[in-house]
């Protein structure tokens, strides 16, 4: 029986996730947006680390994959979430264990977490055994579950669980209330003469009574005077107290560590999964990409930001889908166009779904193939602030040169807008040395920019353009496609809006 973890083909990336902290680009790309939004109604697992760490091998993503697409089905969906629920029961119970004051009414709670968690595991386990299980995670927690469950210890846990609630539950004791004092004694076969008190007084009775039943209070909290009677009734019964008290010392600890691992881990797929099923709601598609680490070529289709298409979701406004591709010597995408065409969410977006390919998780789009990159950079705008005495094109320039120090030939940059501050002239010197630095270390790039020139630079570049309406420049479509970066098609859009263009204004000449 070896099983280790539903979320970690290899270990390592398991102990390097409790230890990981929030990407530098997250703030940049909005993932922190999302994976805030993901991961709301699931606080308690401590997700947000599995969504931080990027994985750094094809098969741990393939391995991520297998076990989404199993969970696709009913059947396996239904009886993961059914386990998780009654888990999360289980957790529920071991929290008033360590919030209730009395210790027996502690165990009382721990006994119900026993035996919620020993009914779950045994249906899970059966549930797996008849299910159509592909992924290597799954089949191996299928195989641990059904040994765990006919394992001896498991078994034996069971039988004394059972054994010590039902000699609990046959407990019988009288309790004689008289004035302040209170008497427990053991019950003794006294009769119950409230059958002969209603039937005495069911003559005298001339209309509908009023009912003076009073509801019991339902707490989880016992008070002082339920505490002290359960003391008494301990007392009474020495042995089977003792044997409680035993029960505690020795299972306190009785999730297996495997089984709570998978728990935990089973809501990455699982908060993903909802959010996701939320946005297909909508009509949106996600797709599960190809991934490699030796071929370079890039594409999705039909692919939107993560982050916004929820606000326009939950705004019931319409929402974009873009795609692009590279292919062959093809790697940097340089992004020109209006302002406000959604140049930078489209940047944001290839960022987001390479994070999300390098995660294991579905991305956005209908067909979607990438390079596993080994580290994200990203170069965002950001305000001038006094603490670090330096402008802002000097704030530009000493980020760019740590990105690049750190960068590989594997890693991905996204620019947005860079060096902007200075002359024209200096921002096209600038980034025509950058673009030769990007294109001699053979980097993949998303360049965000208003310099036409570099969508031109060489075979390496790619021009993309967001578009306008073509009736009224003043509108923004929100596409991005694959055209020439000539400055020209805008140009001429303004033009003929104010009718200045050449046609136009020969027109109002008079001949």
């Amino acid at each position: 029986m070896i099983f280790e973890s539903v979320l970690f083909l290899n270990l390592g990336d398991r102990a390097r996730a409790e230890h990981a902290a929030m990407p530098g680009y997250f703030p940049d790309l909005n993932l922190d947006q999302v994976v805030d939004r993901v991961t709301a109604a699931w606080t308690e697992y401590r997700l947000k680390p599995f969504f931080w760490l990027y994985l750094d091998d094809v098969d741990a993503v393939r391995y991520r994959h297998e076990v989404f697409r199993d969970l696709e089905d009913p059947r396996i969906g239904q009886s993961v979430r059914d386990f998780a629920q009654a888990m999360r029961e289980v957790r529920d119970c071991l929290v008033r264990v360590g919030k209730t004051y009395y210790r027996l009414q502690q165990d009382a709670w721990l006994l119900d977490a026993v035996v919620i968690y020993f009914n779950a595991v045994g249906r899970f386990a059966g549930d797996l055994s008849k299910a159509p299980i592909k992924s290597r995670a799954l089949r191996a927690l299928r195989d641990y579950l059904s040994g765990y469950a006919a394992s001896a210890g498991f078994r034996a846990l069971v039988e004394e669980t059972n054994a010590l609630r039902l000699d609990l539950s046959n407990v019988r004791y009288t309790v004689h209330i008289k004035d302040s004092a209170v008497t427990v004694r053991p019950y003794d076969m006294e009769a119950d003469y409230s059958a002969q008190i209603s039937q005495t007084f069911e003559k005298f009775k001339q209309a509908a009574e009023r009912s003076y039943l009073v509801a019991f209070r339902a707490v989880p909290e016992m008070n002082h005077v339920e505490a002290q009677i359960l003391d008494l009734v301990a007392k009474s019964n020495p042995q089977l107290f003792a044997r409680l008290d035993s029960y505690r010392a020795r299972h306190e600890n009785f999730i297996d560590d495997a089984i709570g691992a998978f728990d935990r881990e089973i809501h990455f797929y699982i908060a993903f999964g909802d959010h996701a099923a939320k946005l297909k709601a909508a009509g949106l598609q996600f797709a599960y990409p190809l991934v490699s680490s030796k071929l370079k070529d890039m594409h999705d289709d039909e692919a939107f930001d993560l982050a916004l298409a929820q606000k326009l979701l939950d705004d019931k406004a319409p929402i974009v889908c873009n795609g692009f591709f590279l292919e062959g010597r093809e790697r940097i995408i340089v992004v020109s166009g209006p302002n406000q065409g959604g140049k930078t969410t489209f940047a944001r977006m290839i960022g987001q779904l390479q994070h999300l390919a390098g995660i294991g998780c579905p991305v956005p789009g209908r067909d979607a193939q990438f390079f596993l990159c080994d580290q994200v950079f990203s170069h965002f705008e950001r305000a001038e602030t006094v603490e670090t005495f330096r402008g802002k094109l000097e704030d530009d320039l000493v980020r760019i040169r740590d990105i690049l120090q750190r960068a590989t030939a594997r890693s991905l940059i996204i620019l947005n807008e860079i060096f902007t501050s200075t002359t024209l002239r200096d921002e096209i010197f600038l980034s025509r040395k950058l673009m030769e630095e990007v294109i001699e270390r053979d980097l993949l790039a998303v360049w965000v920019t208003f310099v036409d020139e570099l969508a031109s630079f060489g075979a390496q570049t790619v021009s993309m353009v967001s578009m306008i309406a073509p009736d009224n420049p003043a509108v923004r479509t929100f596409k991005i496609v694959r055209r020439t970066a000539d400055g020209l098609a805008y140009a001429m859009a303004i033009a003929e809006k104010h009718r200045v263009t050449y046609q136009r204004i020969k027109e109002r000449i008079p001949s």
